[in-house]
């Protein structure tokens, strides 16, 4: 019997190293990376509404369902601001990855998750430091750099896996607080991730945005 003891001794203890390891790894991964800046305009008890400045995003259209769509255009998008442009310059990471279900055609695509069809818009918010003019362009033709205009949303933050259920379900949440307070939606539901995918759950930031009047 005490040759078990050891053993689950050990395995805790193991345990404990990997979840500290695990949680450094994460975040070292979140530190210094640059997010949109936004300014509060109303605090609700279940949402918040926010006012963005103008924004630039890099965005695909990728075929699949939701997790599937996510990692394929988050795998073409890492691939162009990693050097797959015509500066074959580097641009810095930043948060957070936006995804939506498109019923739009690839030209003229938002950047989230709502509609039947089986077509997602992946996004990445560009560093403030680019305009569109001097912003490398993407070798990719599948890619589409895009100038997003000053918006109000609603949003509401969770945690853990961003799931396709847990998503839609904090969409059904969120629009049902908006209808309840009267507060017209203008536009789809974003899913909004901020943390690279071996963040651990404990310390992952997700939240849904909806354009708002």
């Amino acid at each position: 019997m005490r040759w078990i003891k050891k053993l689950f001794a050990l395995l805790a203890a193991g345990g404990v190293i990997v979840f500290g390891v695990w949680s450094i790894v994460g975040y070292m991964s979140n530190r210094d990376v640059e997010e949109p800046p936004f300014m509060i305009e109303t605090e609700a008890s279940d949402y918040e509404i926010r006012y963005y400045s103008v924004q630039l995003r890099a965005e695909v259209v990728v075929e699949g369902n939701y997790r599937e769509a996510l990692y394929g255009g988050f795998r073409v998008l890492a691939d162009y601001i990693f050097g797959n442009n015509t500066a074959s310059q580097n641009i810095s990471m930043t948060a957070p990855v936006t995804a939506e279900a498109s019923q739009k055609i690839p030209m003229t695509a938002p950047v989230l998750l709502a509609g039947a069809e089986n077509r997602h818009v992946i996004a990445f918010i560009m560093p403030r430091i680019y305009s569109l003019e001097s912003l490398p362009k993407p070798n990719n033709p599948d890619i589409t750099l895009k100038k997003i205009e000053e918006r109000r949303v609603a949003a509401v933050r969770f945690g853990g896996y961003a799931t396709e259920s847990r998503v839609n379900r904090k969409i059904r949440e969120l629009k049902a607080a908006l209808e309840r307070d009267g507060i017209a939606m203008t536009g789809e539901a974003q899913v909004a991730q901020y943390n690279p995918p071996w963040t651990p759950p404990w310390m992952r930031r997700n939240e849904i945005l909806i354009p708002v009047g």
